[in-house]
């Protein structure tokens, strides 16, 4: 019986480590950056998979601590990322809102 454990969960690594790869290939092509950081986010998530599945298959629980804190750095992460593409899209529309009043602005001074 604990072959048959041991195989599924060195299938169920191997398989979650190909869809790394192909989140990847996601992360790198992008298009957009909203794409990029939720591919960073499933990149992560996969990675929490994998070390609980190690746990288990090693018997060793401090993994399971390990998972844990990697799963709080990689909200932290997902979070500042967001963040950050919140502040860039506030500063484009500032920066368009300001255009367009300076546009308004030169057609009443003529």
């Amino acid at each position: 019986m604990t072959d048959v454990k041991n195989a599924a969960l060195t299938a169920a690594v191997v398989l979650l480590a190909v869809l790394m790869l192909a989140t990847l290939v996601r992360a790198v092509i992008g298009p957009r950056f909203t794409d990029r950081i939720v591919a960073v986010n499933m990149i992560n998530t996969m990675a929490v998979a994998i070390i609980a599945i190690l746990s288990v298959r090693m018997g060793e629980a401090f993994l399971v601590d390990v998972a844990l804190v990697y799963a709080l750095l990689s909200f932290l992460t997902v979070t500042v990322m967001a963040r950050m593409v919140l502040i860039r899209h506030w500063r484009k529309e500032k920066c368009a809102k300001a255009a367009e009043e300076e546009k308004e602005a030169a057609e009443h001074a003529e």
